[in-house]
C-alpha cells in the first residue's frame, strides 16, 4: 500500500537550472549538448536517478536526444546508464557528512515524520548510522517510553534529551566523520538484543532491489540490525534509487516497510510490490 499526502510535489522547473536560478524562457532549448551534460550531470547529483522522460522535459529535447546524452557521459564515467535513466556512478566512496545533513533536507524530514508515526510509544529501536535516521531522532523525541539501541551518537544525544526514553548506545570504533559507531564490538553489542523495530537508512537502492553501502563495517552493523528486528524499516529519499554503491547489505525484500519522498523509478516498485513491503511516499510534509 502507497500513502501519499494531499499536496501535489513540486516538478521541476524547464526554465531552471538544478539550482533553481532562472534561465529565462525557453533557455533550456538554447544549450549545445556541452552546457546540456553539465546540466545532466548536475540533475543527476542532486537526485541520484533521473529518468529519461525528467530529463527530456527538462531540457525541452527528445527521448532520443537524451539517451545519446546519457550514453555519452557514461561512457566518461561521469554518471551510470540504467534502463529507463541515469544515476550517480561513484560506487567507493560516499558524499561528505557536512553535505549529506543539508543533501534535501527537507525531504528528509518529511520522511522522519512519518516514520515516527508509525512507531507507537513503549516500542524498543535501532537506530544505525546516516543523517535520515537522524532526522528520525528528532521526530520521535515526544514519543513515551522508547528503548532505543543505536550505533549512532548523534542519534542518542538527540534521544537522551527525554528523560523517559532508556538510550543504550553499543561500543566499538567511534568514526569522527559522522560519530558512528562500528566494528566487531559494535555488531557483537548489537547481536545481544530483539527489538521491535530496526530503522536503518542506506547510501543506495539498486533498480534490482539490492540495498548498497560504501562502508564494509557499517553494512555488518546494520546486517546485524536487520537479523535482530522483529520489523525493519527503511528510510531513504529519492536520491538513493539507482544509485551505485560497492557494498551489498541485502536485498529490499528482508524490509518490512520502505519510507520515501517520491515514488521509486518503475522497475523497482515491481520488484518492491512482488516482495510485499509497504510503500510509504511522502511527498510533502
Amino acid at each position: 500500500m502507497t500513502h501519499r499526502s494531499a499536496d501535489t510535489p513540486t516538478q521541476p522547473n524547464p526554465a531552471t537550472s538544478p539550482d533553481g536560478k532562472d534561465q529565462g524562457p525557453g533557455c533550456a532549448n538554447r544549450l549545445n549538448p556541452g552546457d546540456r551534460h553539465i546540466q545532466i550531470k548536475r540533475w543527476v547529483q542532486s537526485n541520484g536517478f533521473v529518468t529519461i522522460e525528467q530529463l527530456a522535459r527538462q531540457f525541452g529535447v527528445t527521448p532520443q536526444t537524451i539517451r545519446r546524452d546519457i550514453n555519452t557521459l557514461s561512457k566518461t564515467g561521469d554518471i551510470q546508464r540504467f534502463h529507463g535513466g541515469a544515476g550517480m556512478a561513484s560506487s567507493t566512496e560516499n558524499v561528505a557528512y557536512k553535505e549529506r545533513k543539508i543533501l534535501c533536507f527537507q525531504e528528509k524530514r518529511w520522511i522522519a515524520r512519518r516514520v515516527a508515526e508509525q512507531i507507537p510509544d513503549h516500542a524498543s529501536l535501532f537506530i544505525n548510522i546516516g543523517t535520515t535516521t537522524e532526522a528520525i531522532a528528532q521526530a520521535l523525541v515526544h514519543h513515551k517510553r522508547l528503548r532505543i539501541i543505536t550505533n549512532n551518537l548523534n542519534v542518542a544525544s538527540t534521544l537522551s534529551s527525554n528523560e523517559n526514553f532508556e538510550v543504550i548506545v553499543a561500543g566499538g570504533l567511534v568514526r569522527h566523520r559522522d560519530g558512528g559507531l562500528i566494528g566487531e564490538a559494535t555488531i557483537d553489542f548489537i547481536q545481544q538484543f530483539k527489538v521491535d523495530y530496526g530503522i536503518i537508512g542506506i547510501s543506495g537502492i539498486d533498480l534490482d532491489g539490492t540495498l548498497l553501502d560504501f562502508d564494509y563495517r557499517e553494512v555488518r552493523a546494520a546486517r546485524a540490525i536487520i537479523d535482530n528486528s522483529r520489523k525493519v524499516f527503511l528510510a531513504a529519499d529519492h536520491t538513493k534509487f539507482g544509485r551505485n554503491a560497492m557494498v551489498r547489505l541485502g536485498s529490499i525484500s528482508e524490509i518490512h516497510t520502505l519510507f520515501t519522498d517520491q515514488p521509486p523509478p518503475p522497475p523497482l516498485v515491481e520488484i518492491i510490490a512482488a516482495a510485499k513491503v509497504r510503500l510509504i511516499v511522502s511527498e510533502s510534509g
